[in-house]
């Protein structure tokens, strides 16, 4: 079993006739993810790599059984397809989109805490547990089961980490992408909070950058509740303070989500901090979390 995706998870993608969901549920599905069905309004009864589509979330759970999905909507109609999907009964969302407007994030938020629906992003790259499946557009080919879970603020850099460990002969139990706004559906400690509970986590790399408090949030939480190893990698150390560096979520303001202050807090807690992503290269053999170990 893996984090948030195991044997039973049936996936829904929402917008699987769209040229994006399309490509990504071909993907999805030769990484070997149970793609069960796929929701497009108005396109009910056409199939899209042998997956049907439905006209509604509610009649593909009825007919499949679903019980995730992955968004692959404009941002515009994402609100109320995830109230379609919360009321369909769907328990793990993952929001792929980026340009979703913070009020309706904020909505969504809410929605899942009361419903006690999981959801990520938006503007996440997903999650991938290896040799189980993928909700999102990471790159399969970079993955390798293993030991070590890595959560991330960018996709690209999730990338990255994941090859190093892969080169390292120390894989991945779950990559998981936070998402990069400055308001997100999970916080990094509530993601940090799986990997603690889950037995084929071992070690644990926080991929995070400058701007808002999750690295600082997840520090405390740490320091109170995480026993496994943890490194940190934090990005954006020449950001010129006041100006949004990439993502939305990514900018220093005064003092407030300064790489040294990330840092601070992460040190405080026990956390080893990596000086370059080749470091975790270094890290995951130091404390026997290669596969072979």
């Amino acid at each position: 079993m893996g984090v948030l995706i195991d044997d039973n998870t049936k996936v829904l993608v929402q917008g699987i006739t769209g040229r994006i969901g399309s490509v990504q549920t071909k993907w999805m599905l030769e990484y070997g993810t149970n793609v069960v069905a796929g929701v497009t309004p108005g396109k009910g009864g056409a199939e899209v790599h042998g997956v049907p589509v439905f006209d509604t979330a509610e009649e593909a759970v009825r007919e499949t059984g679903a019980n995730a999905s992955v968004f692959f909507v404009p941002a515009p109609f994402v609100l109320d397809a995830f109230y379609e999907n919360v009321d369909a009964g769907i328990k793990f969302i993952v929001i792929v989109p980026e340009h979703i407007p913070v009020h309706d994030v904020m909505k969504m938020k809410e929605t899942a805490r009361r419903s006690g629906v999981v959801a990520l992003g938006p503007t996440t790259p997903g999650i991938l547990v290896p040799g189980k499946g993928k909700l999102g557009i990471m790159p399969a080919s970079l993955f390798a089961p293993g030991k070590v879970a890595i959560v991330s603020r960018s996709g690209t850099l999730s990338y990255e980490f994941a090859g190093i460990l892969s080169d390292n002969g120390a894989g991945q139990s779950v990559v998981v992408g936070m998402g990069a706004d400055p308001v997100v559906l999970m916080n990094l400690p509530e993601i940090l909070k799986l990997f603690e509970e889950d037995k084929h986590t071992h070690g644990m790399i926080i991929v995070g950058e400058v701007g808002g408090a999750q690295e600082e949030m997840a520090a405390e939480f740490i320091a109170a509740h995480v026993t496994k190893p943890v490194a940190a990698y934090i990005a954006g150390k020449l950001s010129p303070p006041g100006k949004r560096m990439g993502h939305a979520g990514a900018i220093v303001r005064g003092k407030a989500g300064t790489v040294q202050g990330k840092h601070e807090a992460l040190q405080k807690a026990g956390v080893h901090i990596l000086a370059s992503p080749i470091e975790a290269g270094h890290w995951v053999k130091k404390h026997g979390l290669a596969n072979n170990a």
